[in-house]
């Protein structure tokens, strides 16, 4: 059974740092794209930065130079480091692990929030 859990939300003062973990099992970690989402009230789900195995990442334009993806394939977990937070980073994140159409899995989601 395939398991992401996500954990590290909560309340922050904007201008914050919070972590964010992954933990996963039941997929052969090392062989996934690992990515983080977020969708905040009212809004789509949207892309905020992704990983794949070799370690290559990519960031939403609105996070770059902020937020650092980064995994460990012995510990089977994902992160990510948010810095300068800003209220409008606001959202419910998501943890997701892509191997293909077939192959990709999503977990519940941490909530974010950042007070101004």
């Amino acid at each position: 059974q395939v398991q992401l859990v996500e954990s590290g939300g909560g309340l922050v003062q904007a201008g914050g740092s919070l972590r964010l973990s992954c933990a996963a099992s039941g997929i052969v970690f090392r062989s996934y794209v690992m990515g983080w989402y977020r969708q905040a009230p009212g809004k789509q789900r949207e892309l905020v930065a992704a990983i794949t195995s070799g370690g290559s990442t990519n960031y939403a334009d609105s996070v770059k130079g902020r937020f650092t993806i980064s995994r460990d394939n012995a510990k089977n977990t994902m992160y990510l480091q948010m810095n300068s937070l800003k209220p409008e980073d606001t959202a419910v994140y998501y943890c997701n692990a892509d191997s293909g159409p077939l192959l990709d899995y999503w977990g519940k989601g941490t909530l974010v929030t950042v007070s101004s």
